[in-house]
């Protein structure tokens, strides 16, 4: 087994997810708790798979803290580097399901837990050569957590580390959409592997998606566009490698983006790449092959990190499914 560790930072929150489905967030009459937070959720999936992952993030001194550092635990996710406040409460997000699995978010973190996270805050002693920083921009919507953010980035590039940013587009969360699209370009620099969805490539850029593409690779040299039911792509200013990913009904989309990476960031660490464009590409096909398999089991059913699944059930899935 890799030697290097996923180090996850940003927000861990509370997913309140609705008891019905297909009806907006007014009609909602019950919801229940679920432990959520992209960076969080991609540590889960990544521990579930048999790599080692850690968080980086900081809860509130209250129940809904003490509940998703032991779901964290729970996963296999080393929660050391979880600090704990009693200046603000732990995030929360109330989550409405269409349909189709969609779904609308109405938000609690202003202020939150994780958004006073201080960069003094960061052990150097976490961050080691072989390791994966990973970080999404829902946790650049504030300070202190921004100038904590720069900290752990300067960190893993000094130890070398590949440094992973899933953009994760949350607009509620930004008064100024304008703000949120300066912020995540400010962050490019130094990043390894980013992470986006159609939309949000088309959003980030502003321009078609192969113009998107190839504007975004003059930042950053591997990036992962993810299509929902309609595959994911792997693009470096090489080449493109595609996977269509498998036909599965959603119950509930949480996590399906945040299961794809935290797959992806695993591969990395379990044939301990250290140069993304120089893999091969049947490597990066087997890669997304299992990013897929693994999304499909946590759309099949409500909520997050509770879904993830484990290798076994992973490989169970791919041997039934066949290849797509």
């Amino acid at each position: 087994m890799a030697s290097g560790k996923l180090i996850a930072l940003g927000e861990a929150l509370i997913d309140f997810m609705p008891r019905e489905t297909g009806v907006f967030l007014a009609d909602v009459t019950a919801f229940e708790k679920a432990p959520g937070g992209a960076p969080a959720n991609v540590a889960a999936c990544a521990a579930m798979l048999g790599a080692k992952a850690m968080v980086i993030t900081q809860l509130g001194n209250d129940g809904f803290g003490d509940y998703l550092e032991q779901s964290m635990s729970a996963a296999g996710v080393d929660v050391s580097a979880v600090l704990r406040t009693d200046a603000a409460p732990t995030s929360l997000a109330f989550v409405s399901l269409k349909a189709d699995g969609e779904r609308e978010f109405l938000f609690y973190r202003s202020p939150a837990a994780d958004l006073l996270l201080e960069p003094d805050s960061i052990d150097d002693a976490w961050f080691s050569t072989g390791d994966v920083l990973h970080f999404c921009s829902v946790a650049l919507a504030g300070e202190p957590m921004r100038r904590t953010h720069r900290r752990a980035i300067e960190l893993a590039l000094s130890r070398g580390m590949i440094i992973s940013f899933d953009v994760n587009l949350r607009f509620p969360l930004w008064p100024d959409v304008r703000a949120l699209r300066d912020y995540v370009m400010e962050f490019l620099p130094g990043v390894h592997l980013l992470k986006a969805g159609g939309d949000e490539l088309e959003f980030l850029t502003g321009a078609s998606h192969d113009e998107g593409v190839a504007l975004m690779l003059e930042h950053v040299p591997a990036l992962l566009v993810t299509y929902g039911k309609n595959g994911a792509a792997l693009y470096t200013r090489e080449r493109r490698v595609f996977h269509a990913g498998y036909d599965t009904p959603a119950v509930d989309t949480t996590g399906a983006g945040d299961s794809f990476v935290g797959s992806f960031i695993a591969s990395l660490l379990e044939i301990g790449a250290t140069d993304i464009p120089a893999l091969g590409d049947k490597q990066i096909y087997a890669m997304l092959e299992r990013s897929h398999a693994v999304a499909s089991l946590v759309v099949a059913q409500k909520g997050a990190m509770n879904a993830m699944p484990n290798l076994g059930q992973v490989e169970d899935f791919m041997r039934l499914r066949g290849n797509s």
